[in-house]
C-alpha cells in the first residue's frame, strides 16, 4: 500500500496543514474541496492510521499526523530539488547570467569576479543590476535575473534559497566640519535625531512601512550610493557606510567615525547572502559566479563567518 503513496497526497496532506481547513487546502490547490478530502482518506488508508481527527469544526492534526508532517515537508522538498536540478541539467549553459547585486558589496571583489567571469565564459554575457534593499530582490522575483547577492535587506522571503558570502563592516560617519563631529561619545539617539540622516532608497515596494537602521526623524532618501557618499564628504548629513568604502576618507581625516548609543537590535553591518528561488536554481554560470565570489572574498581576507 505504501508503494502507492504519491508526492501529491504529501503536499495536500501539507497544504491541509498549513492552511487550516480542507477547503483553505482547496483554493490554494486549486481543487475541489471534495478532492481534497478524498487524496487525504486515501492516504490515511494507505499509512494505515488517521492523519487527523474531523470531529470537531475544523479538522486538527492527530499525534501520529503531526509526527508524519515533518517527513512530509522533507520527502516534498527533496522531490522540488530533485525536479530543480533536473531543470537545470536539462537547460545547460545559460545563454546568459543576469546577477542583481547589493551595492553595499565590496566593488574589489565583484570587479574581480566578473574579470574571471568573462575569462571562464567568454560567450556568455552577463548583466548586472546594482540596487538596494528591495530593490535587489525584486529582479530575482520577477524572474529577470536568476541570482541576487543581497545584504541590506535583511529578510529573504518563502520560496527562495540563500547562501552566506561574508559579513561586510559598517560605521556611521559624518564630516569632520558637521557638528555631530566634534561630540564626545557615545552619542545618544536623541541628538541624533536632531541632525539629516542621509539613508539609500528602495527603488521596489517590497519594504513599504520598514525602515532599517534610521534612527533620525529627519531623513534624505538618496537612490544612489555614490550620491550619498558625495553628501557625507560635503557635511550635508550623516549615515552608515560600508566600511571598505569609507576606508580612505577615515584614513586622510575626510570623514570621520560616529561612536553611536545604539539599540542592541541596530548593530551595522551586512550578511551578504547569494539567493536565487527554490524552483529555479543557478545554472553552471551562475554557480560558478556564486563560487568564485566566494573565492574572491576568500582571497581577500574578508570575514567570512
Amino acid at each position: 500500500m505504501l508503494d502507492g503513496m504519491s508526492v501529491d497526497q504529501l503536499r495536500t496532506f501539507i497544504a491541509a496543514v498549513d492552511e487550516g481547513s480542507f477547503s483553505a487546502a482547496g483554493r490554494k490547490l486549486r481543487r475541489a474541496q471534495s478532492v481534497v478530502s478524498a487524496t487525504l482518506a486515501n492516504l490515511e488508508a494507505q499509512v494505515g492510521f488517521p492523519l487527523f481527527d474531523r470531529s470537531g469544526r475544523y479538522p486538527k492534526l492527530t499525534e501520529a499526523g503531526a509526527a508524519m508532517l515533518e517527513a512530509a515537508r522533507l520527502a516534498a522538498a527533496g522531490m522540488d530539488a530533485f525536479k530543480a536540478k533536473a531543470r537545470t541539467l536539462a537547460e545547460g549553459l545559460e545563454p546568459e547570467l543576469a546577477v542583481s547585486v547589493d551595492v553595499m558589496f565590496p566593488v574589489a571583489e565583484l570587479t574581480a569576479a566578473v574579470q574571471a567571469f568573462h575569462q571562464a565564459f567568454p560567450d556568455t554575457p552577463l548583466r548586472l543590476y546594482v540596487e538596494a534593499l528591495g530593490a535587489v530582490l525584486q529582479p530575482l522575483l520577477d524572474g529577470h535575473c536568476r541570482v541576487a547577492i543581497i545584504g541590506s535587506l535583511p529578510h529573504i522571503p518563502a520560496g527562495c534559497t540563500s547562501e552566506f558570502l561574508l559579513s561586510v563592516p559598517a560605521v556611521a560617519v559624518v564630516s569632520p566640519e558637521h557638528p555631530l563631529a566634534n561630540l564626545p561619545g557615545p552619542i545618544l539617539r536623541s541628538l541624533l535625531a536632531e541632525h539629516v540622516q542621509l539613508v539609500l532608497a528602495d527603488r521596489s515596494s517590497l519594504t513599504v512601512g520598514r525602515s532599517f537602521g534610521v534612527m533620525s526623524s529627519k531623513t534624505w532618501h538618496l537612490a544612489d550610493m555614490g550620491a550619498k557618499h558625495a553628501f557625507l564628504r560635503a557635511g550635508l548629513g550623516w549615515g552608515y557606510m560600508p566600511l571598505p568604502v569609507v576606508e580612505e576618507d577615515l584614513a586622510t581625516g575626510k570623514l570621520v567615525a560616529l561612536n553611536l548609543q545604539m539599540q542592541p537590535d541596530v548593530g551595522p553591518g551586512f550578511a551578504m547572502q547569494a539567493v536565487h528561488l527554490e524552483e529555479h536554481p543557478p545554472g553552471p554560470a551562475g554557480r560558478w559566479f556564486i563560487n568564485k565570489l566566494k573565492m574572491q572574498v576568500g582571497a581577500s581576507g574578508l570575514q567570512q563567518s
